[in-house]
């Protein structure tokens, strides 16, 4: 396996919650690292440009309302294998699927409210990386 690095976001309904360090303990438990993390305020307009891949889909305007109605941690998880152990760590979109153990499964509050979001797979993580942070933010 191949050291990589994945994005992640602890989204608004986690944040409110002060679920952070629950969270980010569940990462480094699982032996991710965090290299990079900063706690922001996005604008819908941050929200929507960061998520326009789903723009013609019904929940793009919901989704980049809630992104936006509260902080989130953005951060850059580094490990083995790490964007297919970060998927797995959040477990399913929908907390009723999701494998006990899991953040959604312990945290999220419905599909729409789950608490995370990680990156799919290499190149989506390197354009999600590089819309929040500069290169030398990353400092793992």
């Amino acid at each position: 396996m191949a050291l990589e690095r994945t994005f992640s976001i602890i989204k608004p309904d986690a944040t409110r919650r002060n679920l952070t360090g629950a969270i980010n303990a569940k990462f480094e438990e699982a032996g991710l690292r965090i290299v990079a993390q900063k706690r922001i305020h996005m604008t819908k307009a941050q929200a929507g440009k960061f998520y326009e891949v789903h723009q013609e889909r019904p929940f793009y305007d919901e989704l980049c309302e809630f992104m936006s109605s509260a902080p989130v941690v953005v951060q850059v998880l580094e490990g083995e294998d790490a964007i297919a152990k970060n998927r797995e760590i959040m477990g399913a979109t929908n907390p009723a699927d999701a494998a006990p153990g899991t953040v959604r499964a312990e945290f999220a509050e419905s599909v729409g409210e789950n608490s995370v979001h990680g990156s799919d797979a290499p190149e989506t993580a390197a354009q999600e990386i590089a819309y929040f942070f500069s290169g030398i933010e990353l400092v793992g």
